[in-house]
């Protein structure tokens, strides 16, 4: 039996292994400081994707409060959560957090409202997708290096970016899932047909391990905001039993506790019981199949890397309170709807007038196809942060929206005694 203290480091025989990557799809010579994998994570961290996350909208668009949660702190988050999982299960700790780090890097600003609106002003000409957008950047669209455009990231990561939930394609190669009704994406068809990411496999351990680092985080987080806001009080989550029985915990263990600090409790404690459930879950599912290699668990037949059936209802649970009392919330759809008619806007201008981007953008669109046209429009509109979109709506029409709005933050900051 192999014994170790908590923490330690190990590496697990179906880990995916550095040393056996698949490579990149323009050969690079090797490092002797980095693994492949450090690498990756290196040039996502360095990207000009990356930095822009910084002003991205996860809930609440980033000027509502220094302390709510943008693109950038969740992926911070979520690469926290990854490593962990991925210490514990002995999977290759640098793929889990270049992944994390990557995971949104195709969300437009507005968070999903602004994918949503991308994906309608979009639907003629293959609609949006930010998963293929991720890819898109990390492929194509980053210019940094003398040597190749996008990023040139290992097949692993790809991979990974592209299934971490899970495969795109059944056995006979139909789309599944959130694709079954659209399609592939073509950006992702168009990759693959170069580089094939065995889409209708599933991806490796550690982009398992990230793709529930993500609903761990925002979960836990999207709780944490909401309460702060003042969307819904401490009190309304005795709708969710996990919850209730936390706050009991929580009651039983600090009576009278200040509400900023229950807050706090709660949201580590949902983290914690995630965490462990998914390496407890985890090490049942790889007791059962005992891979003896990364390509076992590509190969199997579920996620080897996944909640319990009691903590999969907790997280439903969780997400169907989130759903009806923040992110549909009057205040926010009120904001959200406002962020919609700015980049209906932007693409409606750039759609009748490619000169009015920047040269770097509408350069080289003359007398290119519509669908071209529009899909330059939309990268440009993606990589926009929140405070770029408003700027540039307000450079192009009489009146922009204001999206502002100040929750009134809760127990933030403490002021010392």
């Amino acid at each position: 039996m192999q014994v170790r203290q908590n923490g330690e480091r190990w590496r697990a025989p179906y880990a995916t292994d550095p040393a056996a990557t698949r490579g990149r799809l323009i050969p690079e010579a090797f490092s002797p400081t980095r693994s492949d994998f450090q690498r990756d994570r290196d040039r996502i961290i360095h990207s000009t994707a990356f930095r822009r996350l910084k002003h991205k909208t996860q809930v609440f668009v980033h000027h509502e409060g220094d302390h709510y949660r943008t693109r950038l702190t969740h992926s911070l988050e979520v690469s926290q959560i990854a490593r962990a999982l991925a210490r514990a299960l002995g999977l290759d700790e640098d793929l889990a957090e270049a992944l994390a780090l990557s995971h949104d890097l195709g969300h437009t600003c507005f968070g999903h409202t602004g994918e949503d609106a991308l994906h309608a002003c979009m639907a003629a000409y293959g609609g949006f997708d930010h998963n293929a957008q991720a890819l898109r950047i990390v492929t194509r669209l980053e210019r940094r290096y003398a040597g190749f455009d996008g990023l040139n990231l290992t097949w692993e990561t790809l991979e990974g970016l592209v299934k971490h939930n899970g495969p795109l394609l059944d056995a006979s190669g139909a789309p599944v899932r959130r694709y079954a009704a659209s399609g592939i994406p073509a950006a992702v068809l168009e990759y693959n047909a170069g580089n094939d990411l065995e889409l209708s496999r599933f991806a490796g351990p550690e982009a398992q391990a990230a793709a529930l680092a993500d609903d761990i985080a925002y979960d836990a987080h999207d709780l944490d905001d909401g309460l702060r806001a003042g969307l819904f009080d401490l009190a309304d989550l005795a709708a969710v039993p996990f919850l209730e029985g936390l706050l009991d915990e929580i009651d039983a263990l600090h009576p009278g506790l200040e509400p900023s600090r229950k807050i706090h409790e709660l949201a580590r404690r949902v983290i914690t019981r995630f965490v462990e459930d998914v390496i407890r879950e985890a090490e049942a599912r790889l007791a059962r199949l005992a891979p003896g290699s990364v390509g076992d668990i590509r190969a199997a037949s579920e996620p080897v890397i996944a909640f319990s059936p009691a903590i999969a209802t907790a997280d439903a649970d969780i997400k169907r309170f989130l759903f009806a009392r923040m992110y549909r919330h009057r205040e926010v759809m009120a904001v959200r709807a406002k962020a919609a008619t700015i980049v209906g806007d932007l693409f409606s201008a750039f759609r009748s007038g490619p000169a009015r981007m920047p040269a770097e953008w509408s350069e080289g669109l003359e007398g290119a196809s519509e669908a071209r046209i529009a899909r330059r429009i939309a990268d440009y509109i993606a990589g926009m942060t929140d405070t770029y979109a408003v700027l540039e709506h307000g450079r192009l029409f009489p009146a922009t929206p204001n999206l502002h709005w100040s929750p009134p933050s809760r127990g933030l900051p403490l002021t010392e005694p």
